[in-house]
């Protein structure tokens, strides 16, 4: 048995939509496609056991609790909690064995000096690549994307800043709440997901499940790194080892179980692989969201003007169909565009840049790396919203 493998799945449901992924993967990677699969029907237990024991308390006593856990260091903070409650946040605070902060720093370094370089391969890459999955039918049925868009790629945003600040992810810090924070989300709308009409369990296993959420981490770490290379970014051996540790612990804190979190770069990208072969063919739900994605880019920078909307978010096409290929590009039915010359022609804007900050160092970057990502990231004014969605649509729930 591989280890880390989830135990006695030999027996386990295949959910409709994934017999035929399955049956591709056992003739390529028989274990790694059978744990992959065993995942799609789990969530995260102590997340949503935490969650059930919370809804009935209301939004308000809800989110004064989630707020103790995140921030308080007291032992006894949560003492008149739920004890769901209290066992979901001492899960949070026991640190992995594996786990060793003092690695973090240059991941960080290599993230602020290419962040520019990590939004554009975030969003024409792998968040397009993710929405390639089944995930996209639960982002599609809640409107995350489709009604509340602009603020959800904000929030995305302002998770990865945090887990890349110095010390962001020791406990407390901001990159470890928020990423605690996507693990409560997940797991309310699981739970508002699976007790409506809009999802089939049978069909499509459990809602942003173990397998979605631990594919997700694997593209953003492993896959990432591909895109930076292709886009131009810079970074030594020990910066790419750094920043994969620093999505890891991520993961981990995101509810990914250690059966299929990733242990290095290696292994996340045959996650990814593997996961891509597994699931079904891209839906109609991952095809309206990546249009939703690449049309909602040039918005949440900031452009007003529709010619510049159209003439920017064309311009993010073509850079995502030269990083995803040609084949899924089609498949999410991206209009045809030639992208032969166009990462070359991009890294080659990127060079003249650094050449002319160092010509002019007035013109530097380092600032204006970290101004951007800012930029696009959501900061609300009353600080980190411990609200969790309240209806399975967007459109009807309360701001989160």
């Amino acid at each position: 048995m591989r280890a880390g493998r989830v135990a006695g799945f030999e027996e386990m449901k295949i959910p409709k939509a994934y017999i035929d992924g399955y049956a591709r993967g056992q003739q390529v990677e028989p274990e790694r496609s059978a744990n992959y699969i065993a995942h799609t029907t789990i969530g995260d237990p102590l997340a949503d056991a935490a969650v059930a024991d919370l809804e009935p308390l209301g939004p308000k006593e809800m989110s004064r609790l989630i707020a103790l856990g995140m921030h308080d260091r007291a032992d006894n903070a949560l003492r008149n909690a739920p004890a769901s409650v209290r066992d979901f946040f001492a899960h949070c605070a026991e640190p992995p064995e594996w786990l060793d902060l003092s690695t973090f720093q240059p991941g960080c370094r290599m993230f602020h000096r290419n962040s520019r370089l990590v939004l554009a391969g975030m969003v024409g890459g792998v968040l397009v690549e993710g929405f390639s999955t089944n995930i996209a039918k639960s982002f599609f049925l809640t409107g995350r994307l489709r009604d509340k868009g602009v603020r959800r790629l904000k929030q995305n945003n302002r998770h990865l800043l945090e887990i890349f600040m110095p010390g962001g992810m020791d406990r407390h810090a901001d990159g470890w709440t928020h990423s605690v924070r996507v693990r409560l989300v997940h797991a309310k709308i699981r739970k508002l997901l699976a007790k409506s009409d809009e999802w089939d369990i049978e069909e499509f296993g459990t809602p942003v499940s173990a397998a979605h959420v631990g594919f997700a981490i694997a593209a953003f770490s492993a896959r990432l790194l591909k895109h930076l290379e292709r886009l131009g970014g810079s970074f030594n051996d020990e910066e790419r080892r750094s920043f994969m540790a620093v999505w890891r612990y991520s993961g981990y804190l995101m509810g990914v179980p250690e059966t299929i979190l990733y242990q290095d770069e290696k292994d996340a990208l045959e996650m990814f692989r593997v996961g891509r072969m597994c699931e079904p063919p891209p839906s109609m739900e991952s095809i309206a969201l990546a249009s939703s994605l690449i049309n909602s880019a040039p918005l949440f920078a900031g452009l007003d003007d529709r010619n510049k909307r159209r003439k920017l978010a064309g311009y993010i096409e073509q850079i995502s169909r030269a990083l995803i290929g040609n084949e899924l590009a089609d498949e999410l039915r991206y209009s045809q565009k030639r992208t032969f010359g166009t990462l070359w022609k991009f890294r080659t804007l990127n060079r003249i840049e650094r050449i002319m900050e160092k010509l002019i160092p007035r013109l530097s970057r380092e600032n204006a790396n970290f101004t951007t990502i800012l930029e696009v990231s959501m900061y609300d004014k009353k600080g980190i919203n411990y609200s969790l969605p309240d209806d399975v649509y967007a459109e009807r729930s309360s701001q989160w």
